[in-house]
Parts: C-alpha cells; sequence; structure tokens
C-alpha cells in the first residue's frame, strides 16, 4: 500500500494517491428520511416528543436532535424513530377502539378513597 501525500495549498499533508480511501457521498437532505425525537428530561420521568428533523441515519438523528434539542442541558435520554414506522390511531377512531375498557370497571379506583398525601396517583 503506497499513499503519497502533498503539503500543497497550505493544509498540511493531505494524502492523495490510489490507496486514498474514497468517502461515499451523503445524498442531498431532501431525500434524509424524516425522524421523530422524544427527549426525557430528568430521569424518571417519561419521554416526550419535542420535534422532528431529518438526518442521513438513525446516529446522525440522535447528534443531531442532540444540538438541536438540549443546548441547555435539560435532557438525559434521547429517542430517535423514523416517522414512516410510527404507527398511530387516529381521534376519529376513540370511541371503537377505546370503548372495550370501559366495561372493566375493576381498573380504575373509584371503589376506594385516595388519601390527600399521596402524590402522583
Amino acid at each position: 500500500m503506497s499513499t503519497d501525500v502533498t503539503a500543497g495549498g497550505g493544509h498540511g499533508a493531505v494524502p492523495t494517491g490510489p490507496d486514498v480511501p474514497v468517502r461515499t457521498p451523503v445524498p442531498p437532505r431532501r431525500g434524509w428520511p424524516l425522524y421523530e425525537v422524544f427527549l426525557r428530561g430528568k430521569r424518571g420521568l417519561n419521554h416526550v416528543h419535542v420535534g422532528s428533523l431529518h438526518a442521513p441515519d438513525a446516529e446522525m438523528a440522535v447528534h443531531a436532535a442532540r444540538d438541536l434539542y438540549t443546548r441547555r442541558n435539560e435532557g438525559v435520554s434521547i429517542w430517535v424513530v423514523r416517522s414512516a414506522d410510527v404507527t398511530a390511531s387516529s381521534p376519529d377512531e376513540k370511541d371503537p377502539l377505546f370503548a372495550p375498557s370501559g366495561d372493566k370497571v375493576y381498573r380504575h379506583p373509584t371503589f376506594y378513597e385516595i388519601p390527600d398525601d399521596v402524590p402522583h396517583i
């Protein structure tokens, strides 16, 4: 393996020759997939959807999300999900989708009183 170097242009030693690795070109941004970004603010809290961004892959989406959505060190965890991979119900489907749980009253704490000093219930 023989790689020549040149110091032309004032940039230091720049590799030249047949053995120089060729970088794969990055596709234009308009072809990048859209990612949904979820951020967890503190340990123990839920991830919250904070926005969307375009990136060439998931790893770059995490780095871009970090730079874009955690400028003041407000996050402890970032999730990115391709928008194309998200499946969601429609608000129009609310009644048929959630109706089966309405007849399961044992799932709701209606049979006893919750003390006032018990938080987050």
